[in-house]
């Protein structure tokens, strides 16, 4: 899942994205509204934290543009405001989730992971793939009772693929996603880490649940 957090208390921002890079999310991180716009309106992510009480654009000001300009990418507002007007005046402008700070970092996990399957149109934190099940909350695939050991890179684009049932996606779309940013990554990492999870699947009886469109990419029916 990938993370667009704007956040312009750099202490914060660094813990956050420390943390929530340990539980599995892909952070970018902005410390002004002018640096977040740009992130928001450039790259692509599953969900967004923002701050209201940031410098240059505050926070209100530039959820109402995203929301002008068709961006409807779920966000979360973290804010020390708590106020119940506060909290109204940021759901009527087109935010999804409202959490005060101080917060439970569980609890913010929790909803960024609610936000996402909404979002993708499931509730449920079990995703079947035939007989595979994905638990995002463990963040780990299981084959009935038995877990199936994924790497990191390779547990988030099979996740990645299987919110997005029957989209193709390409090898360089999963690489933007994967490693954002490097642009020295070559694309037949991609093919090597499918191949890799094919196998692993495979070791469990399991043929590929991820099917390659040649020429296009790699889906998830």
């Amino acid at each position: 899942m990938k993370v667009l957090l704007i956040e312009d208390s750099e202490r914060l921002r660094r813990s956050l994205g420390y943390g929530l890079r340990r539980e599995g999310f892909t952070i970018d991180s902005a410390g002004d509204g002018y640096e977040g716009l740009l992130f928001a309106e450039t790259y692509t992510y599953d969900v967004l934290i923002l701050d209201l009480m940031l410098p240059g654009i505050d926070g209100l000001a530039l959820l109402q543009r995203l929301r002008a300009q068709g961006n409807n990418t779920p966000v979360l507002i973290l804010s020390a405001k708590d106020q119940v007007e506060d909290r109204v005046r940021g759901l009527h402008l087109g935010a999804d989730d409202y959490l005060i700070k101080p917060f439970a970092f569980e609890e913010l996990c929790a909803r960024l992971r609610a936000l996402v399957r909404r979002r993708y149109g499931t509730k449920n934190p079990y995703i079947q793939i035939g007989p595979l099940t994905i638990n995002t909350n463990l963040r780990q695939v299981f084959h009935g009772n038995t877990p199936i050991t994924l790497t990191r890179k390779e547990y988030m684009l099979l996740e990645y693929l299987a919110l997005r049932r029957g989209r193709v996606f390409s090898s360089a779309q999963l690489c933007e996603y994967l490693y954002p940013h490097d642009v020295d990554i070559n694309s037949n990492v991609i093919e090597v880490m499918i191949y890799n999870i094919r196998k692993k699947f495979r070791k469990h009886g399991v043929s590929s649940v991820i099917r390659t469109i040649r020429g296009h990419g790699y889906v998830i029916d």
